[in-house]
């Protein structure tokens, strides 16, 4: 493995990262933040508790996985779109490195911006809300999981967007509605039978049960299918991002 190469394109992702420290960490810390004083502080105090959690902490899983998959997809969607924008990225497609080593040195760094500003987001509810963990490490396991597994399909749809509107398309349309309906702020054994049924259909409800369960010890999935399909959704962006470079997809041509 080319270590150098790797390092070389994680180091220059990371870089942009501390250059425009206002929009990618300090903007979505500030988002986030709102949503703990408004439904943490003032509507949680409000509300009945949630299976035994007050509504504030419920909450805060939820939130933590709604800014790791929105910035996971945008991070690394733009990391590699750049390049193609630019032309740099044939520069990168002729040197001695492999496909492999491209997509740790973009993915890596996406998700290590992810995992940073969930830490963040974590350390600052604990300022609104009270909260605990009860099993850090499934908590740690699912943060990187999902940063990981998110940023290869940000890369997937960097590769795909050909203009500035379509790398929005995804994380605004359909991963932001899929996380608020996912049980990012309510239990969906609060729905009814029908829309639970429905609910189960919807692959980010996995993801905030399982994170949750690593908080409180409840959740509305058992953990077990939350840590399977995410690696299935993983191993899913794992063969797409195979064959975009086994067929050179909008990379070669």
């Amino acid at each position: 493995m080319n270590v150098y190469a790797v390092k070389a394109i994680y180091l220059f992702e990371m870089s942009r990262t501390w250059r425009t420290l206002m929009q990618s960490i300090l903007s979505p810390v500030l988002s986030t933040s709102l949503y703990f004083v408004v439904f943490g502080s003032a509507i949680g105090s409000r509300m009945a508790d949630i299976d035994g959690v007050s509504y504030g902490a419920f909450i805060v899983p939820g939130l933590v996985m709604l800014s790791i998959l929105t910035e996971s997809l945008s991070n690394a969607s733009f990391g590699i779109y750049m390049p193609r924008f630019s032309g740099t990225i044939y520069e990168v497609l002729s040197a001695p490195v492999s496909a492999m080593e491209i997509v740790l040195g973009y993915v890596g760094a996406a998700a290590t911006k992810s995992v940073i500003l969930g830490v963040i987001i974590l350390l600052t509810a604990r300022l609104f809300v009270p909260y605990g963990i009860a099993h850090p490490f499934v908590m740690l396991l699912f943060l990187v999981l999902t940063s990981v597994t998110f940023s290869l399909f940000g890369f997937i749809i960097g590769v795909w967007a050909d203009s500035f509107e379509k790398l929005q398309i995804v994380p605004m349309m359909i991963i932001t509605p899929l996380t608020f309906l996912g049980g990012s702020f309510y239990s969906i054994n609060m729905l009814p039978p029908v829309w639970q049924t429905v609910t189960l259909f919807n692959p980010v409800v996995y993801l905030v049960s399982g994170f949750r369960w690593s908080f409180f010890g409840v959740a509305d999935v058992h953990v077990g299918a939350s840590l399977a399909m995410t690696f299935v959704f993983m191993a899913v962006c794992l063969l797409i991002v195979w064959r975009i470079f086994a067929t050179g997809y909008k990379l070669k041509n």
